[in-house]
């Protein structure tokens, strides 16, 4: 990582959030976000779906969709908020990936959980990227001696404990998602992030 990095935009980040809410109006304009018909013909992960029909894109569009605008106004504040410290981290190239990587394979854990259980269950969300987001901050800022920018490890710990809780004790929420994106977030991060090399003058 070059020196100046902690103040280059997010553009990767920014570009996320964007293309969930744009994806999020489009939903609303030819049906609603909140109708389950309307979002498993729109790509929302259904196990028949993709098992049945080969629908294996599921995996990736389901990560931008999102029921009702407060499921997608939590996702994308905390997608704000801590995004861009890792886009910064891991630079804008593998931040994509990493994002893409922990959505995907978080999607494919809750299918292959809804295989086991034989659950019907449609879902659809970031929070699985999210929450991979999240494992990735754990990882690098513990490689830092437990501090990247304005964060470090208890900070980072206590969001993940509260998360967690809240998604435990709501209604409809897919804690498959949650528990795997920040595992797969954690192992990815230790592939592609690389502590800078600070060089004494």
């Amino acid at each position: 990582m070059e020196h100046g990095d902690y103040h280059k935009t997010p553009y990767i980040n920014y570009g996320l959030i964007a293309v969930n809410f744009a994806f999020f109006l489009y939903l609303e304009a030819v049906g609603s976000t909140e109708d389950t018909s309307t979002m498993v013909r729109y790509g929302a992960l259904f196990l028949p779906a993709v098992l049945q029909r080969g629908e294996y894109w599921r995996l990736l569009t389901a990560m931008f969709m999102h029921f009702g605008i407060q499921h997608i106004v939590n996702n994308m504040l905390i997608l704000f908020v801590l995004g861009d410290n890792l886009e910064r981290a891991l630079g804008k190239v593998k931040y994509l990936i990493f994002y893409l990587i922990c959505g995907i394979g978080a999607n494919g854990i809750c299918l292959l959980k809804n295989v086991f259980s034989e659950e019907l269950t449609v879902s659809a969300g970031a929070s699985g990227a999210i929450f991979g987001v999240v494992g990735g901050l754990l990882y690098v800022v513990a490689v830092n001696r437990g501090r990247l920018e304005d964060l470090n490890t208890r900070q980072l710990v206590i969001m993940v404990l509260f998360s967690l809780y809240a998604g435990f004790t709501t209604v409809g929420t897919n804690n498959t998602a949650h528990i795997s994106g920040l595992v797969i977030g954690i192992l990815t991060a230790v592939f592609l992030y690389r502590k800078p090399v600070v060089l004494n003058k």
